[in-house]
């Protein structure tokens, strides 16, 4: 997701779901000063999970992100969860926007929401995208996300009252467990190697070694960097899956998006971190490591439970999609994406040293 300030907005009634009238009334009494003038909005993304709008008045202009519309998983597209994480975050070293205003009042839009900062940052999240950058620039960008990564890692929970944010003990098991029941919920056809693959991981569950807070969609395209030095991220976004848990699971989805030669392509990220300069996942590896001080585990579990997951989200949004319940442009493909994702897990699953994860 972008957030440009060069995003045009409009001031219909209803843009892509969005009341604006219904907004500007509760707005007009919750933000001090109420609203100046007339609320205008666009949508930044569609969101292949939570839709999120460029909302302005006369002088001020917020991030709005709501839940996607149609049914999901009760635990699932928790406003209140991103509006805890990034408030708690602030004083941290991780850039996150500043938390505005939560409304879980869902006679407003139908649904919760909040409002956060805008952060004026530039998106490096595709190919074309990342082309903008140097070469250099690149690989500083990518030695940062690891970066940004251990930072996380290392926040203590407790320090920043997020002690009751999740419980890190089991925390692979009922991952295992909520990825399974949500492609029983969203699965469009049957999928045999769904089964294998979790079999596979259940038999080769590592033990957690890690527990901190993990944000759960680790990749260029949840990040801002500075327009002035895009080595820099100003801001990590989209933390509707954060939680305690294991850390390491960050690293595996952060490998699951990071493309590099001799591999098979995220279906997402369409070869991004194969460009000249990004580091490759050795290097992100022992960056991460490096800052946390830390000897990392054996991966390829976290990898293979990645694209797994990736999958089922996937799966899920092509549903939406299916039964229109997406707003905004790029939702056509999404449901091609899931067999091959399935069968990358597969194939790594079989070349892994993990002896439980390869038979």
């Amino acid at each position: 997701m972008t957030m440009s300030q060069a995003d045009a907005s409009v001031s219909e009634p209803t843009i892509s779901g969005l009341d604006l009238e219904a907004l500007t009334r509760y707005l007009d009494q919750e933000i001090a000063g109420g609203i100046q003038g007339e609320l205008t909005a666009s949508l930044i993304s569609g969101g292949r999970s939570n839709p999120t709008y460029r909302l302005s008045d006369s002088v001020r202009t917020w991030v709005l992100r709501r839940p996607p519309f149609g049914h999901v998983l009760p635990s699932a597209h928790d406003m209140k969860r991103e509006f805890t994480v990034i408030r708690a975050l602030a004083p941290t070293p991780v850039p996150v926007p500043e938390a505005v205003l939560l409304c879980e009042d869902k006679q407003v839009l139908g649904a919760s929401f909040y409002l956060m900062e805008l952060i004026d940052g530039d998106s490096i999240g595709t190919p074309e995208l990342a082309s903008r950058l140097s070469i250099n620039d690149r690989r500083r960008a990518g030695m940062a996300l690891a970066d940004v990564l251990a930072d996380l890692h290392q926040v203590d929970p407790t320090t920043v009252g997020l002690s009751r944010f999740g419980r890190p003990d089991g925390y692979l098991e009922r991952q295992l467990d909520r990825w399974s029941q949500q492609w029983e919920a969203s699965r469009t056809t049957d999928r045999p190697e769904v089964a294998v693959l979790l079999d596979k991981l259940r038999r080769s569950l590592p033990t957690t070694r890690f527990p901190g807070i993990v944000h759960g969609d680790v990749k260029l395209d949840n990040v801002l960097v500075s327009k002035a030095d895009p080595g820099i991220i100003v801001a990590v976004l989209d933390w509707e899956m954060s939680t305690l848990g294991d850390t390491i699971a960050d690293v595996g989805i952060m490998l699951s998006f990071w493309d590099q030669p001799g591999t098979v392509d995220n279906p997402i990220t369409k070869g991004l971190s194969r460009m000249d300069g990004f580091p490759t996942r050795t290097e992100l590896l022992d960056r991460y490591a490096s800052q946390r001080g830390i000897e990392l585990p054996e991966i390829d579990w976290y990898t293979v439970f990645a694209d797994f997951k990736i999958a089922v989200i996937l799966e899920g949004i092509s549903a939406r999609h299916r039964q229109g319940e997406t707003v905004g442009d790029g939702f056509d493909d999404v449901g091609d994406m899931v067999g091959p994702l399935l069968q990358r897990a597969l194939d790594l699953a079989a070349a892994s040293p993990v002896h439980k994860l390869r038979r």
